[in-house]
Parts: structure tokens; sequence; C-alpha cells
């Protein structure tokens, strides 16, 4: 039996969370803001200084093992009721650039996440409508066995990608329906969806859409930021919200534009953290608490 979503949660039973498990996509947006290389050591003190400062204000964190969890961990940096989630993926793709594809971690040890402290587990699906939804399934198996073996919630989330046949349409507002159609057959703890139309346009259509997605997954789920530009994502959480999402983990949305500051742990206390507290009282306010699904 797994465990619920309860060391996820607000007390109000919505989701504030923040996503810190970015790994070469992070190291590529450090190296837009200086002329030297951007070592592992570089992106690790990142995350420690989002787990120090944002964690009294968020829900929970999710972290990659490859460059956040044990200096985490070691530092002690996790504060308040904070719930650390480990990312079990691994992200294939090219140095300082997006993933093209994920794979299982290897390295990730569900029963130490566990014993460590985690309280979830996430994996990531770039879902793409040509391609083979048995090996979709598959690498859902074997994430959902460790979730298993360790009894943490298992968190899905789909980034839906154009097909690879180009001469295909790509209608991607219709396939982020159909993608949790597929996802709910995966039966996650937490499901994490795109925001639909990117957060702009017409508030209620993104409401409208979000319903649907609501209707698609049948289970609590949350939007993450990617694609979002800062300034339409708290109006595009409340409309989600008010279409039956549970609420938010996201980073970029967070804490994207303080990369390269010169005072790091300064300028997510003075931009990010007013933010979250902005956003978790949003889905407070409108979410749907996850144990009313």
């Amino acid at each position: 039996m797994r465990a619920p979503l309860t060391k996820l949660a607000r007390p109000s039973g919505a989701l504030a969370m923040v996503a810190v498990d970015q790994r070469e996509a992070l190291r590529g947006m450090f190296a837009v803001h200086q002329s030297t290389p951007v070592p592992d050591s570089q992106l690790t003190q990142f995350k420690v200084d989002v787990a120090r400062e944002l964690s009294p204000f968020a829900s929970a964190l999710l972290v990659d093992q490859e460059f956040g969890i044990d200096e985490i961990i070691k530092q002690k940096a996790l504060k308040g009721s904070c719930g650390l989630i480990a990312a079990a993926d691994l992200l294939v793709g090219p140095a300082g650039g997006a993933a093209t594809d994920t794979a299982i971690d290897p390295d990730v040890d569900p029963i130490r996440m566990r014993d460590i402290g985690s309280v979830g587990l996430k994996f990531l699906i770039l879902w793409r409508n040509d391609e083979s939804p048995d090996s979709r399934a598959k690498l859902v198996e074997d994430f959902n066995e460790l979730c298993k073996i360790s009894g943490l919630p298992s968190i899905i989330e789909i980034i839906v990608k154009p097909p690879t046949d180009t001469s295909r349409t790509f209608n991607r507002e219709e396939e982020l329906i159909i993608a949790a159609r597929e996802a709910a057959s995966w039966k996650p703890d937490l499901y994490k969806a795109e925001v639909p139309f990117h957060g702009e346009g017409d508030l209620n259509l993104i409401t409208k859409n979000a319903e649907r997605i609501s209707e698609a997954i049948g289970s609590p789920w949350v939007v993450l930021s990617n694609g979002v530009k800062q300034p339409f994502f708290n109006n595009a959480v409340k409309a989600c919200a008010m279409g039956g999402a549970s609420g938010f983990l996201a980073g970029r949305a967070v804490w994207a534009d303080i990369v390269g500051a010169a005072d790091i742990p300064k300028a997510l206390r003075e931009v990010s953290i007013p933010r979250l507290e902005q956003l978790a009282e949003i889905v407070d306010t409108h979410a749907k608490p996850w144990a009313s699904w």
C-alpha cells in the first residue's frame, strides 16, 4: 500500500510544490549568464540554495539524485514540513540542453530514497502521439514497481511533444487531453500536466480544458510551469485550479529569472518567496484538495 499525498500537501489539501530537478537544462540556463563552463558543483549549490530558502514556503520540493538530493540531505537544507520528492528519471539529451528522452535512473534506489525521508517518486514521460503507447506503459510499469517497493506515492509527469513524423498534424491542446487519458490507465497517485494554451489567452478556455484534463485523469493532478511565461503563471494556476487541479509543481516560474544573480540566496528571498506565497494563497483558495478526488 502506497502512502497518501498528505506529506506533499498544505493543510488546505492543496499542493504548492517547487521543482528543482532540472539537470542539463539548468546548466544551459546558467551558461547564458557566464563565459566560463558551468561545473556540477554550481548546479548542486543552486539546488541547496533553493531548498534552504524556498522549502519553508513549499509543501514539497522535487529534486534529482544526480546533482541535488544527497547534498540537500547532508546540509539539512529542507526546512519546516516541506516533503522531498525524488526524481526517478534519467534525462537523456545533449549537454546543456533539454531532455530528448527519459529512462529509469538506475542510481535511484527507492528504498534508500524512502529511508532518507522522501515522500514521493516522480517520473517524466515525453509523450508523442506517433510513438508506441506500449513502450510508455512498460516504462511506467518499471517506475510503478519502484513506488511499490518503497511504498512511496507515484508522481507521473507528461510533456507532450510534436510527433517525430513532421508530416503529421500536432494539436497540442487536444493531445494534452489524450495524454491525460492514457496516463489514467497507469493509475498515478498524482499526475503532473502542462498548462492548457501555455497559460495565455482566454482564462475561461484554460479552465474549460483543465476540466477536460480532470475528467480524463480522474485523480489528483497539478500543473507544471515549463512553457508558461512567468507573468502568466499565477492566473494560469488559478484557472486550472478552478478546473479541478489540486495545485502546482513548478520550477521555472518560481526561480528561472534569478539564475545568474550575483547573490542567489538573496534573489530567492526577494523574488521567489513572494511568488511562492502568492501561488500558495491561490491554490489554498481555488484548488481542489487532493483528498476530495
